[in-house]
């Protein structure tokens, strides 16, 4: 299905940007979630008329996610959990932790944007991870967690 892309997506395409992606993909995620129209005539006329209107909230939302990201970057975010004598966790710090962790410290995020790729943290350390605010902008933080008894 060919649709034109109403905000930049990674490993897509640029805003306006025509492309052809699976027909599931589209119905399902793209078109309702607003980041997709069809690629009719009717649509591109439309989208045209409405380009740069669309090009500066983007340039907006850009601007808000590098503010959000530079007050984020370097952040060193301690997290307690019960743990044992050996260092493994009774449970794991996920990325629900994560979030509920920097909303107390008055930082708002989603659970979408932080990125674990070796999947939940099992032991007592220090851990690096990514929060990625935008398609352009991901910030590095440091996730310490510390073993209670």
């Amino acid at each position: 299905m060919q649709v034109i892309l109403m905000e930049k997506l990674a490993n897509l395409g640029e805003l306006g940007d025509v492309v052809k992606v699976k027909d599931g993909y589209a119905r399902n995620y793209l078109i309702p979630h607003g980041k997709a129209k069809r690629a009719t005539d009717e649509n591109l006329k439309a989208f045209e008329s409405r380009r740069a209107e669309l090009e500066k909230a983007q340039a907006a939302a850009l601007a808000q996610a590098k503010e959000r990201g530079a007050k984020l970057d370097g952040l060193t975010l301690k997290i307690a959990q019960k743990a044992g004598v050996d260092g493994r966790l009774f449970g794991s710090v996920t990325n629900y932790d994560i979030v509920e962790a920097l909303k107390a410290q008055g930082m708002e995020i989603e659970r979408s944007q932080v990125r674990m790729p070796a999947g939940p943290l099992k032991q007592v350390g220090e851990f690096p991870l990514q929060i990625a605010l935008h398609t352009d902008v991901v910030v590095t933080i440091t996730v310490a967690v510390i073993g209670e008894t």
